[in-house]
């Protein structure tokens, strides 16, 4: 099986589904690698930014965690392939909202997402886009994966409630997972002509100096248009300033992991 990275960050409008989506589909397209998208966000974004209809849904991420017995056929009958170069979702619907509350009491209710994924060996990346908050949905995620990508937007509450984030990571390596590790941190809806840009950038390296992405995702309007089309935006918009910075991401995490 592939590696696994949930995209996660408790505070919302950070570009945690913009940056599941994009690095997905360029890493996919540009390094020809087999990649899943798995929408564990109730709101369904990355699904819609994807192409897919979330009305005509059969089987989603609500589903395979919830079922009693989570098979291979259940597990394949949830991925859509797109339309989009090596690039399939599992998709999501305001169903999983009610996810948590159907999951309290069950056996393992921690690691459903996990075990799920073990049916995914097709795949080279798997990307999780979780919801904005530490709920059972996120601990899900955290469980599953081997390691997390932290988007962080340069405004002045940035590194607010990261302090709860990795107090979370340390509690999962603690209980579920010892090997989950922080992937990097990226800085997101970067403008370089805001005085403020300059100083959360600063203040961020100094609490994640080691595991910072040298690429900075920039404010563009390419990314923020791509969704209503369905489209990551390497497919909306190549040559956009988004597409460049996503192109420029996925190289990265392709060179960190070189190893794997």
């Amino acid at each position: 099986m592939g590696k696994i990275i949930a995209v996660a960050n408790q505070k919302g409008g950070v570009g945690k589904t913009t940056t599941a989506v994009n690095l997905a589909s360029c890493l996919a397209e540009k390094h020809n690698v087999n990649v899943l998208l798995v929408d564990f966000d109730p709101q369904g974004n990355a699904t819609t930014g994807c192409g897919i209809n979330k009305k005509k849904v059969s089987v989603s991420t609500y589903d395979i965690i919830t079922a009693d017995n989570i098979d291979k056929e259940l597990f394949r009958s949830a991925v859509i392939k797109t339309g989009f170069k090596n690039l399939s979702v599992i998709p999501s619907g305001i169903g999983l909202a009610g996810a948590e509350i159907a999951l309290v009491g069950g056996d393992k209710r921690e690691s459903r997402l996990k075990q799920a994924l073990s049916f995914a060996t097709e795949f080279d990346y798997i990307f999780i886009d979780c919801p904005p908050s530490l709920g059972l949905l996120t601990l899900n995620s955290f469980t599953a994966a081997d390691t997390i990508l932290i988007p962080i937007q340069c405004e002045f509450f940035a590194l607010e409630g990261l302090s709860q984030l990795t107090n979370t990571i340390k509690q999962v390596r603690r209980l579920y997972n010892p090997n989950l590790d922080i992937e990097g941190v990226l800085v997101t809806m970067y403008d370089g002509r805001l005085n403020l840009t300059a100083q959360v950038l600063s203040e961020v390296k100094k609490y994640f100096a080691d595991k910072m992405f040298s690429t900075i995702i920039p404010r563009n309007i390419r990314l923020t248009e791509a969704p209503s089309h369905g489209k990551p935006v390497n497919y909306y918009d190549r040559g956009a300033k988004g597409s460049t910075a996503y192109y420029a991401l996925a190289e990265e995490i392709i060179k960190r992991n070189k190893k794997r």
